[in-house]
């Protein structure tokens, strides 16, 4: 079997297969014939230490990948990297586009030299605007289709296709297919006219990943290759929104995951199991008959593909550690509860530099942002508040639930060498770090990091 891996940035599950009005058709599509997990977590809300795990089969703080690749973290041991792995087992390894396990996610080149690709397919993007990179996406899902066409069948491959879609800044021009007159944005974002318009720029960024998208889909089907091929669409964790990206909240870590295996019983199937992204590496080991690396903290949900309503997981772990601040949480999530716990004593203010700027964020900084505070732990019933609002850490009827979390997180953090328990993450030399309290994530002014590379 092939591997096709499709992954974009910042979408969380704002996508139609998860029922939001997006214009994505082809995704749709192709999710009537492959097996969507409706509960899938990753296990961190920011965008290296989530694609790190799921490459590696391990948590940020055992892999070493505790924030941002280009700000100067890195995986301890690239040989754990699944693009390694399968290279041992003869698989001819493509990059296409964006990747962020190494280096600068636009630095293609450099990332597939330490990550060890065999090819880098990806297109020239020198001089393009950020706003236009969803363009570089498209013709990147040109340069794809092209290979699989023409080198497809010399060998086995695993293609991984990274779009910078749905990253901001989105692109200025609003999509024909959009009308930002009814739009919503995301929960629990304001409805305002800003974050309306804002919102109809990320459906303009997402409806450009869905032409990439169908492309490549299609390019595989008349090549003959799509039966041949084991096909993985997800993304690193929710969309670019206060209370999403980087919070431990569903609407953090909370992610699409769509796979597609050749001849599977549950394809065109929804699974309602608990899942992890650290999980897909050692699943990928066992539909392809291969060892499982010693390093491997997941577990296979292979059993889901014959039978998608068997359970998997009783619970699912994440975590934060740096975004462009210093941030230490932990989080256990059951099918009902949520347990998390903010491990920072020393601040328990907002990390604002920690949510990417937007116009919802600006919004929330003119109506009193500045003075939202953290629990030291937060326990949700989330049957009865999804939403995540309602913090019962306090409330007596809760103290059994609050115990048990409490000690099951406990416990995977002692069973995985958390750092965490002996003290504060050190800050190192070769980190860019913003100070807690900085607003602006890529400000200019000095004072407002911690320590800056020299390099």
């Amino acid at each position: 079997m092939n591997i096709l891996y499709i992954h974009t940035h910042d979408s969380g599950k704002i996508l139609s297969p998860y029922g939001y009005a997006v214009p994505t058709p082809n995704l749709q599509e192709f999710t009537k014939d492959a097996l969507l997990f409706r509960n899938a977590y990753t296990v961190s809300p920011t965008c290296s230490p989530s694609r790190a795990a799921l490459l590696t089969g391990t948590y940020p703080h055992t892999n070493g990948m505790l924030g941002l690749a280009h700000r100067g973290f890195q995986i301890k041991n690239y040989d754990w990297h699944l693009v390694r792995y399968l290279k041992k087992y003869g698989y001819h390894t493509v990059l296409c586009g964006i990747q962020h396990e190494a280096g600068s996610y636009l630095d293609h080149n450099k990332g597939a030299r330490i990550i060890g690709y065999d090819e880098d397919i990806s297109t020239d993007n020198s001089g393009i605007n950020q706003e236009d990179l969803v363009y570089w996406d498209f013709e990147n899902a040109k340069k794809a289709a092209q290979w699989i066409k023409e080198n497809g069948k010399r060998k086995k491959f695993f293609l991984s296709f990274g779009t910078f879609a749905t990253h901001r800044p989105y692109p200025k021009e609003i999509d024909p297919l959009v009308d930002v007159r009814y739009v919503v944005p995301p929960y629990p974002t304001p409805d305002t006219p800003n974050n309306r318009e804002d919102h109809a720029r990320y459906l303009t960024s997402v409806a450009w990943f869905d032409r990439s998208f169908g492309l490549i889909i299609r390019a595989l089907k008349e090549a003959k290759l799509y039966e041949d091929t084991i096909i993985i669409f997800t993304t690193d964790h929710g969309v670019a929104l206060p209370y999403s990206k980087c919070t431990l909240f569903d609407t953090g870590i909370g992610i699409s995951l769509i796979i597609r295996v050749p001849g599977a019983k549950s394809n065109g199937e929804v699974c309602d199991a608990l899942v992890s992204n650290i999980d897909v590496y050692p699943t990928l080991c066992d539909l392809l008959n291969l060892p499982k690396p010693e390093q491997l903290q997941g577990y296979s949900f292979v059993h889901l593909f014959d039978k998608y309503n068997s359970e998997h997981r009783k619970e699912v772990f994440a975590e934060i550690n740096f975004h462009t601040s210093y941030e230490p949480v932990r989080c256990i999530r059951t099918e009902r509860y949520k347990y998390i716990r903010y491990m920072d004593p020393e601040y328990h203010g907002i990390n604002f530099s920690n949510i990417d700027n937007s116009p919802a964020k600006t919004f929330l900084l003119e109506h009193g942002l500045k003075n939202q505070t953290k629990p030291e732990e937060a326990l949700y019933d989330l049957y009865f508040d999804p939403g995540e609002r309602h913090n019962l850490a306090n409330d007596l009827s809760y103290a059994s639930v609050l115990e048990y979390m409490r000690t099951r997180l406990l416990n995977w953090q002692l069973e995985t060498s958390d750092p965490l328990l002996k003290g504060p993450i050190k800050i190192q030399p070769n980190w860019k770090v913003n100070k807690k309290t900085c607003i602006e994530p890529s400000s200019k002014d000095v004072n407002d990091y911690c320590n800056i590379p020299n390099n």
